[in-house]
């Protein structure tokens, strides 16, 4: 086996692109106006790793690897080249854009020729990558490890290259277990592995014991699954409604052997194939397409938000950037803030204001929303404006708005007559919103009766607590002149002052919205839960951080949809818990940034409280076992200490109403992340399902000091699948690990 058969894995063998990169070829890297500078750039032999010279003494050459890149962008289209470079070269440029805060890496090709065989070689051999099934990522992974592993490059792997090896995909193993391994594969007795006995030492590696055992349990034709024990095990064990039909298709879809595949029948390899693939997965696959009823009004729904959108980090001296806000709409944010200043040069600005946080123009801000909002969504974005602008600037804001969304901004009601609800967001496919203050009622569109001239409003709530937390004492509340065309385009979204409930019933119209700081939705929803839930029936409620959250953290955004609110608005920069569970939230219908309320937050004979449950329709008790079997092929955490392995645990943790709030975990082991096993079973009792998440938690024990990160997943217990089913493991930041996984049976089930 030769370890250097990569290509034939991404199935690019003999492909000229793969050629031209593992070729390379000389870039220019363009770091600001006078640090441009040419390096040589090349794919290594492994297909997965990058890597440019390094032109400081000692150093070696810097490297990325595939799995990092987010996207490549042809052309200026990134803050960098944008800014240091001139608009004749537009035809040699392109960025990669990495995930997570890596910085972009800004380049330009010899020619125009060059550029789009760089652009067109990269995308395919990042798709090519990520179309990977789970099982060859694995391999992939493991193979990699060997590669390392091989000092010498020979090919071969003496004992100490195997213990090495071990090291690099995080098993300790001890002296004898290693040698063992390596005289069960050391078929020629020659003191090296190669060639077949590296294909049977990686088989031996990656058996899974556990699977057999399910195997062997439904395999009941000749040793093989047939199809009928196929759908014996989907109907039993995976609690599926499946047919003869489902059976052949996994079947076709799955099976690697030829011969099987004719009989109808599933090997031990092909079910493997099938566990670890979309069907097999926890997350139920047709939630992965819009399927909700997008027709409702668009208050019906919980919309995924984003506070400070422009901050890349914290909010006292962090970076503003048009990258943030498109980080966050290929997330499918669906609503984004920005805080507009007066800039020099009479061109309004946006950054945190009274900080050190750097400035972007609001312009470039509108045209980087405009290039990205709906490419990963076609759904309405929200524009949620903080005004502190002169009236001259705010001029220019709107002109901006109209000149660079076009059709696209919504600038009167849907319809020829005064709405009396939300349109849906199906109705509002592909449009942006303006949500700020406005001089008038909406009405007046249709009554002749609009103002002509500016006016003064109060200023936006958020504006004056940032205001109040930058003065020892407490400002009064400012009023501020606003532009009649500015005002004119906040249609449906037109930010009012909050007083209470009742006053907001009897005095506010559907359009007219409150921003809730976080110390006073949480009072509301613990003091007076059915009546929020009420209000964000015919309204919208938007809920943003404290602004003594300096470090850009979250507050927990469940207890706010288990009162209906809909636009909780979180720190996207920031990678935390509460940025796991808004993932986990949207991550059904599509990915599309809007998931559909209960049916009881929207119902006005409803009375659920979230806080006191009592009898209703939101009632549906269930018993949800889990058990965790084991993991494979964790990351190691320390990689600068070879040595160190981790000690893999798992939580599981269920996020709900206050009643179903629950968390249980399994016992750590030690020293092993390749293929720990814990066989551990839970029960949760379960009151509300339709709001509960389920998030798994994997963690490196440490006696000594708080245990580490290792990766989760998080998903709507509603869309969870029965039985025997692996579990993708997220980093930090949100992105899949490709080669880790978690095998787990789950049993959701009516209580008695």
């Amino acid at each position: 086996m030769d370890l250097n058969g990569t290509s034939s894995k991404l199935g690019l063998e003999g492909d000229s692109d793969l050629q031209f990169l593992l070729l390379g070829g000389k870039l220019v890297k363009v770091r600001s106006k006078s640090w441009k500078h040419g390096r040589y750039f090349k794919l290594e032999e492994d297909c997965q790793t990058f890597s440019h010279e390094s032109k400081k003494a000692f150093k070696q050459n810097h490297t990325f690897s595939i799995e990092d890149i987010e996207s490549v962008r042809k052309g200026r289209q990134s803050e960098g080249l944008k800014k240091y470079t001139d608009a004749s070269v537009e035809d040699l440029c392109f960025s990669i854009i990495f995930k997570g805060r890596k910085k972009n890496l800004d380049l330009m090709a010899e020619s125009p020729e060059d550029l789009n065989k760089w652009v067109s070689s990269l995308e395919k051999v990042i798709n090519n990558m990520h179309n990977l099934s789970n099982q060859k990522k694995s391999e992939h992974w493991i193979f990699s490890c060997i590669r390392k592993a091989d000092k010498n490059g020979d090919n071969m792997m003496t004992l100490k290259e195997v213990k090495h090896f071990l090291r690099q995909i995080n098993v300790e193993a001890d002296d004898s277990y290693a040698a063992d391994l390596f005289k069960k594969c050391d078929t020629s007795n020659s003191g090296t592995l190669e060639g077949e006995e590296i294909k049977q030492f990686y088989y031996m590696l990656t058996h899974r014991e556990e699977v057999d055992v399910i195997y062997e349990k439904y395999a009941q034709t000749e040793g093989q699954m047939s199809d009928r024990d196929l759908l014996n095990f989907l109907l039993n064990e995976q609690r599926e409604q499946a047919t003869a039909e489902d059976a052949h298709r996994l079947i076709e879809k799955y099976e690697v052997d030829e011969t099987a595949k004719q009989n109808n029948c599933m090997t031990k390899d092909g079910f493997l194939m099938y566990l670890q693939q979309d069907d097999g997965c926890i997350f139920n696959p047709a939630h992965r397409s819009v399927y909700q009823d997008m027709n409702q009004p668009l208050n019906h729904y919980y919309i995924s938000s984003s506070h400070n959108t422009y901050l890349m980090a914290d909010q006292l001296k962090g970076p503003s950037s048009t990258e943030a806000y498109i980080k966050a709409l290929l997330k499918s944010c669906r609503c984004v803030e920005l805080d507009c200043w007066d800039g020099a040069n009479g061109e309004p600005v946006i950054y945190h204001g009274h900080t050190l946080t750097s400035k972007v123009l609001f312009k470039d801000v509108i045209k980087a929303i405009k290039d990205y909002a709906f490419k990963t969504s076609q759904y309405p974005v929200i524009l949620s404006l903080e005004n502190h602008c002169s009236v001259e600037q705010q001029k220019l804001m709107a002109r901006h708005l109209v000149f660079f969304l076009g059709d696209a901004l919504v600038k009167k009601p849907l319809g020829d007559t005064m709405p009396t609800n939300f349109p849906s967001p199906e109705a509002l496919k592909g449009k942006f919103l303006i949500k700020g203050k406005r001089l008038n009622k909406l009405d007046s569109i249709f009554t002749n009766n609009n103002v002509i001239e500016d006016g003064t409003v109060s200023e936006e709530d958020e504006a004056a607590e940032c205001k109040e937390n930058s003065q020892k004492e407490k400002p009064k509340k400012s009023k501020i002149k606003l532009d009649k065309e500015l005002s004119d385009i906040v249609i449906y979204c037109k930010s009012v002052h909050f007083n209470s409930f009742e006053h907001s019933r009897e005095n506010q119209a559907f359009y007219e919205m409150s921003s809730f700081k976080e110390s006073k939705a949480f009072n509301l929803a613990e003091t007076s839960a059915t009546a929020f839930m009420h209000h964000n029936m015919d309204k919208l409620s938007r809920i943003y951080p404290a602004g003594s959250r300096t470090d850009s953290s979250n507050y927990n955004p469940v207890p706010m949809w288990n009162v209906g609110c809909q636009i909780v608005a979180l720190n996207f920069q920031t990678n935390s818990k509460e940025m796991h569970l808004n993932q986990g939230r949207f991550l059904p219908n599509g990915f599309c940034g809007y998931i559909l309320k209960p049916e009881f937050q929207r119902s006005l004979s409803s009375q659920f409280n979230p806080n006191t449950l009592t009898e209703g329709s939101w009632l549906k008790k269930k018993i949800f076992h889990v058990m965790v079997i084991s993991a494979q092929q964790l990351p190691k955490l320390n990689k600068e200490k070879q040595k160190s392995i981790v000690d893999p645990l798992v939580k599981v943790e269920i996020h709900g109403v206050r009643a179903d709030n629950a968390s249980k975990e399994t016992d750590h082991i030690e020293n092993n992340g390749f293929n720990p096993m814990w066989n551990k079973k839970f029960q949760f009792d379960i009151s509300v399902p339709e709001l509960a998440l389920v998030r798994f938690l994997l963690e490196d024990h440490d006696t000594a000091s708080q245990n580490d990160f290792i990766g989760q997943y998080c998903l709507p217990l509603t869309s969870v699948q029965n039985g025997y089913r692996h579990v993708p493991v997220l980093n930090k930041r949100g992105d899949i690990i490709s080669s880790a996984s978690l095998f787990v049976h789950l049993m959701l089930l009516d209580a008695p």
